[in-house]
C-alpha cells in the first residue's frame, strides 16, 4: 500500500475511530498503545495513526487547537508558517483589495487557511500529492472547503492570471529532507524529516529568482524567505518585512505591487520590522547608522525582527540614543522611552570583563538568579553562569557580555518593568 492510500485510510470512519482515541495519548505509552491497537486495527494504519497524533502534538505549538483537527507531514510540520504569522499576512493582503489568490507550494495548507478565512478565495498549488491529499483534508475539516481549492501541479507551470495576488513559499530545506523522504515518515510513524535548512535563495525550490520574476507578474505578491537572506538578494522593487512573534524572529516576506494606504501601503525599496502578536510595525527611513557613545542609564535591546531588517537606527532616533559600539545592536540612552520595538533595562553598572571581579559583586549583593545575555562575545552565558556559582538569593539581575568602544565588557542592570532604577 502506497502513502497516499495509507493517507486516505486515516479519513475513513475507522481511521477516525482511531485518531479520536490518539488525540490525548501520551508518547511515553506508545508501544502499549500500538500493541493494545493493534488486536483490532490492522498494524499499518494504527502506526499512520500514531505518526498522524505525534504530528499533531507538534503542530500544536503553531496551529494551537486547530492542530487536533488538522493533517501533517514532517515536512509541513517543519515548514508551515506559525498560525499567528499566516494570520497576519493574510490580514494585509486583504487590507490591500485582494480577494482571490494562487497560493504557489502551499504544502499542507497554512498559509490558505488563514488566507480563507480572510476572506479570500484560494488556488492552493504543490507538487506533492500528499501534501496536496493533507491541504484537502484541513480545507474539510476546517469548514472551508468551499474557499480552498487544491491541484496537484507543478507551480512554474500554473497559469496565474486572473487572480488579484500571488504567494509563493519555496521549499526551503535540503535534499535530505524531500519530499518523498517526509511522505514515507509521515504516514508510517511520523519520524522527524533530517537535514538542514538552505539560506542560499538560488538554491530554493522553486528558486527565488523564479519566484520573483512570477511575482512581478502579478498585481499584488508576497514572498516568504527566510529571514537570514543577505540584504543584498532582495529585489529593489520590493519591500520586505521581517516578522517576529513573541520576540522570536519567524520569516521574511518580500512584498510587490503598488497597492494599498496607510500602514499596509506597499512600499517599493522598503524595510519593515513586524512584532506579533500585538501587531506594531514599523517601515524604515534609511538612516544612517547613529554615533556610538558612552554607556547611559538605560539599555535598549531591538527586537530581532529590527534588527534583521537593519532598523536599529530609527528606533535608536525615536529614544534619542546612541549604540555602545558601531559593530553592536545595543541602543543606550540617558532617559526612559517606551517603545514596543525594543526591551529597556535600567543599567546599575559598567564593567570592564572580569569572572572575579563579577563573582564576588554578585555574592555582596544577594543575587541568586542571574539572566545572562550575549552580544559581540565570546563567552558563552552557560559557562559563565557555572563559574559564578549563584547562591540562594532572591535578588535578580541582567548581566550583558557585549563590547563597548570596542573593549570587552560587562553590562549590569534590571528590566525597566522593575521597581529599580538606575544606580550609578
Amino acid at each position: 500500500m502506497n502513502d497516499l492510500d495509507t493517507f486516505a485510510r486515516l479519513l475513513t470512519p475507522e481511521g477516525q475511530a482511531l485518531l479520536t482515541e490518539l488525540r490525548d495519548y501520551d508518547p511515553s505509552d506508545e508501544l502499549a498503545v500500538a500493541t493494545r491497537l493493534r488486536r483490532e486495527h490492522p498494524a499499518g494504519l494504527v502506526s499512520a495513526a500514531l505518526g498522524q497524533a505525534r504530528l499533531r502534538q507538534r503542530a500544536a505549538a503553531k496551529f494551537g487547537a486547530d492542530a487536533g483537527r488538522m493533517y501533517f507531514t514532517p515536512n509541513g510540520v517543519e515548514q508551515s508558517t506559525r498560525a499567528t504569522v499566516a494570520a497576519h499576512r493574510a490580514r494585509r493582503l486583504a487590507a490591500l483589495g485582494v480577494r482571490t489568490l494562487a497560493d504557489l507550494c502551499c504544502g499542507i495548507g497554512g498559509d490558505a487557511i488563514a488566507l480563507a478565512r480572510a476572506g479570500i478565495r484560494v488556488l492552493a498549488v504543490d507538487r506533492d500529492p500528499l501534501a496536496c491529499a493533507a491541504a484537502r483534508a484541513n480545507a474539510e475539516a476546517l469548514g472551508l472547503a468551499e474557499w480552498i481549492e487544491v491541484r496537484c501541479a507543478d507551480v512554474t507551470e500554473v497559469d496565474t492570471a486572473g487572480y488579484d495576488a500571488v504567494f509563493v513559499d519555496p521549499a526551503r530545506r535540503s535534499k535530505a529532507t524531500t519530499k518523498g523522504a517526509a511522505r514515507s515518515a509521515s504516514v508510517r510513524g511520523g519520524g522527524r524529516a533530517t537535514g538542514g535548512r538552505i539560506f542560499d535563495p538560488e538554491a530554493y525550490s522553486p528558486p527565488l529568482s523564479w519566484a520573483v520574476e512570477a511575482a512581478r507578474k502579478a498585481p499584488v505578491a508576497a514572498l516568504k524567505i527566510a529571514p537570514g537572506v543577505p540584504h543584498e538578494a532582495l529585489p529593489e522593487d520590493a519591500e520586505t518585512e521581517w516578522i517576529s512573534d513573541g520576540g522570536d524572529v519567524k520569516e521574511a516576506v518580500v512584498w510587490f505591487g503598488a497597492a494599498g494606504d496607510g500602514a499596509d501601503r506597499i512600499t517599493s525599496g522598503g524595510r519593515r520590522a513586524t512584532l506579533l502578536p500585538a501587531g506594531d510595525s514599523l517601515l524604515g527611513a534609511g538612516l544612517p547608522d547613529p554615533e556610538p557613545g558612552p554607556v547611559g542609564d538605560w539599555l535598549y535591546e531591538p527586537d530581532g525582527a529590527v534588527i534583521r531588517a537593519h532598523l536599529v537606527a530609527d528606533i535608536a532616533q525615536q529614544l534619542d540614543g546612541r549604540l555602545i559600539d558601531p559593530t553592536i545592536a545595543y541602543i543606550t540612552a540617558d532617559r526612559l522611552t517606551a517603545t514596543p520595538y525594543a526591551a529597556a533595562y535600567a543599567i546599575t553598572d559598567v564593567l570592564p570583563f572580569h569572572v572575579k571581579k563579577l563573582k564576588a559583586l554578585l555574592r555582596e549583593r544577594g543575587v541568586g538568579i542571574a539572566v545572562i545575555k550575549k552580544r559581540g562575545s565570546a563567552v558563552e552565558p552557560e559557562e559563565l553562569r557555572k563559574k559564578l556559582k549563584l547562591g540562594g538569593g532572591r535578588t535578580s539581575c541582567t548581566i550583558f557580555l557585549t563590547r563597548v568602544a570596542g573593549a570587552p565588557t560587562m553590562l549590569l542592570g534590571h528590566p525597566a518593568t522593575d521597581p529599580v532604577t538606575p544606580g550609578r
